[in-house]
């Protein structure tokens, strides 16, 4: 009888983990802050990226730059331009080319429904953010659409605004009147 409720607290126990079970944090590799000033995000995918052993040794030292870096669309395939992984240090002659087109991977739908979206109505591919989640790399890719300059304008404008208005309420809970 002891063995019954042993074994009943122990699958207890087990279904417990499972369900406390916390997800992995990011570890962020390199993020393009450029991208999100230039251009108005409307969607975001976060996509798994083809690399080499090298590559993910240099990632892991958390060197890389997405400052110009785009993606395209090619015969239903998704690949990345212009990301910038430096060579690894004690790499020998397997060492990558820093700037080589690299695969992005998506499911099919999502593919499809990029595909649609980017040839209707101009908009463009761009990665914000790259990182590690549970040991494998992923970018966060975007569709998005090109800002005018004015559309920046009022971006910068209603930030500064804001933070006017955060401040001011600072200094109003703190007693400190203008």
């Amino acid at each position: 009888m002891a063995t019954a409720q042993s074994k009943a607290a122990q699958s207890k126990g087990a279904q417990s983990k499972g369900a406390q079970s916390k997800p992995t944090p990011r570890k962020f590799i390199a993020q393009n802050k450029k991208a999100r000033h230039e251009y108005s995000i409307l969607d975001s995918y976060e996509c798994g990226i083809v690399l080499m052993g090298t590559e993910v040794k240099s990632l892991r030292l958390g060197r890389a730059s997405l400052s110009d870096a785009f993606a395209t669309i090619d015969d239903g395939e998704v690949y990345l331009h212009a990301v910038h992984i430096p060579e690894y240090a004690f790499g020998s002659w397997t060492n990558h080319t820093p700037r080589r087109v690299r695969k992005l991977l998506l499911h099919k739908a999502e593919i499809l429904r990029l595909i649609g979206k980017t040839k209707e109505s101009g908009l463009t591919l761009v990665p914000l953010s790259m990182y590690f989640s549970e040991g494998k790399v992923k970018v966060e890719l975007a569709l998005a659409k090109g800002k005018k300059t004015w559309d920046k304008r009022q971006d910068l404008a209603r930030r500064d605004a804001d933070r006017e208005v955060s401040r001011a309420l600072g200094r109003r809970a703190k007693g400190m009147t203008d």
